[in-house]
């Protein structure tokens, strides 16, 4: 994994590196906002089983009981986005959760399906966007001016939404790579800078330029970071 030098890359991206993996699988789409409300609708956000420790206590300190943004509306929820608030649609994909929500839902899923899933490693990540999609980043980019996350509109075998839509929460803390080295200079900080207390994110969302974006492009946020257009694709082990 990593950027193989061909174009543009950020210093976080090298060196390309040898990583051993496991079997394993991605689910072949986002989690949605109506699967989210399931998750709402059965308690995970007040049962302590499904949270690490830092998120719970996060959790009670902030009263965080819904996605940033979202708000009851009588029975029904709405969500304040680019276009003004709008009605929760159970078909899009779920957007601004922290990773400390993505692990209690990713938890949750795995008992109430019966059928380990957990977060994705960026390896993993990496490693199916590769084989998947090449050098092709396609997905809803800024440059559709939809400026939110969209449902899928033809379901197809194989991974859909792998770019564009919302970042991708992965479970690989933001760490160098064997023999990384910043640039030189000022620019040397933008991102060796922040190699402590972040997790990875992948794949761009629907504020990010299609150019901006490829498989070996590595994002970094704190687990409880919920303004970016953040979301979550499972994964589950094949052994």
């Amino acid at each position: 994994i990593g950027h193989d030098g061909e174009g543009f890359a950020f210093d976080n991206e090298s060196p390309r590196h040898a990583v051993l993996l496991r079997p394993y699988a991605l689910a072949n789409r986002l989690v949605t906002h109506g699967e989210w409300l399931a998750f709402i609708d059965d308690g995970g956000y007040d049962d302590a089983r499904w949270w690490l420790a830092a998120g719970w206590d996060w959790r009670r300190a902030q009263a965080i009981d819904a996605p940033a943004y979202w708000r009851r509306d009588g029975s029904a929820w709405t969500s304040f986005t680019l276009h003004g608030r709008v009605p929760i649609d159970a078909h899009t994909p779920i957007t601004h959760i922290s990773g400390f929500e993505a692990e209690a839902y990713a938890n949750w899923r795995a008992a109430h399906d019966g059928v380990p899933c957990r977060l994705p490693t960026e390896a993993e990540w990496e490693h199916a966007a590769q084989t998947t999609a090449g050098r092709v980043a396609d997905g809803n980019f800024v440059e559709s001016g939809a400026l939110h996350p969209m449902p899928i509109s033809r379901a197809r075998d194989g991974l859909m939404q792998l770019f564009g839509d919302v970042w991708e929460w992965t479970a690989s803390s933001y760490a160098p790579y064997p023999g990384f080295r910043p640039w030189a200079g000022a620019v040397g900080e933008y991102n060796g800078k922040f190699m402590v207390n972040q997790y990875v994110l992948r794949g761009g969302s629907c504020a990010t330029p299609r150019d901006h974006i490829r498989a070996s492009y590595r994002n970094f946020f704190p687990t409880d970071a919920r303004w970016q257009f953040s979301g979550v694709r499972l994964a589950r082990d094949l052994d």
